[in-house]
């Protein structure tokens, strides 16, 4: 198991879109939001995903292909 901590910056046409729920549905990750806001420009998330690292490596590599921007943070990275 592994745990992430991220950034994820969402345009203004994805805001709505359900872009986590489907992230943690297709790749049987946790997702757990601990920060958002929106305005009319634009959209962040601060997310910890939980879960089999290489589900995890590809659900990013699945969100970045929808049009997220994804920035790690420091200490980003558990494993356990």
């Amino acid at each position: 198991m592994s745990k992430r901590r991220l950034k994820f910056t969402f345009e203004p046409q994805l805001i709505k879109a359900p872009v986590i729920y489907e992230l943690g549905h297709k790749f049987e990750i946790v997702t757990n939001i601990r920060m958002a806001d929106v305005d009319e420009t634009t959209g962040w998330v601060i997310l910890e995903l939980e879960g089999d690292a290489e589900e995890i490596k590809k659900g990013l590599s699945w969100a970045e292909e929808q049009g997220i921007r994804i920035d790690p943070l420091p200490g980003d990275i558990i494993e356990g």
